[in-house]
């Protein structure tokens, strides 16, 4: 092989071999630092991992709020209208959070399938909901329709 062709060849390898070791690493610092959302249908149906990092959304599930009397602790059910979860979380909850509202719960499940949120986000006005929570509520309406069931 002649000089000018093995030093093109070296430059090639070494920027393919950069590129490569950009590349993996990026996609394993997004890997861990993603938050996948999930409808409580898909977290009721096992498609979210038990331990892993995921938001969930849906509605405050009416007569649901259990508050500790003696620290910030409080449990309530989220749902879409087809299946609940429960939720446990541990500290000051937003000030537009009630029941029958819609919210997003950062966290993980535990063993017994109960969702420990880290954080809780509440929609910030009346006519506001995420576009996921939105978009879950409507295929479970369309699904719950389609069964030909009300609410």
């Amino acid at each position: 092989m002649k000089p000018h062709r093995r030093k093109k060849l070296g430059i090639i390898l070494f920027i393919a071999t950069g590129l490569s070791v950009a590349i993996g690493l990026s996609l394993y610092a997004l890997s861990s630092n993603i938050d996948l959302f999930y409808t409580p249908t898909q977290v009721a149906t096992g498609e979210a991992a038990q331990g892993q990092r995921i938001r969930i959304g849906g509605m405050v599930k009416e007569g649901s709020v259990v508050h500790n009397q003696e620290d910030l602790e409080v449990m309530f059910v989220t749902t879409d209208y087809s299946h609940d979860v429960e939720i446990y979380y541990s500290g000051i909850l937003p000030d537009l959070f009630r029941e029958g509202q819609g919210i997003v719960a950062e966290g993980s499940l535990d063993a017994s399938g109960t969702f420990i949120a880290s954080r809780v986000l509440a929609r910030h006005d009346e006519n506001y909901m995420s576009p996921e929570v939105k978009a879950a509520l409507d295929a479970a309406e369309l699904a719950r329709a389609s069964a030909g069931g009300t609410y």
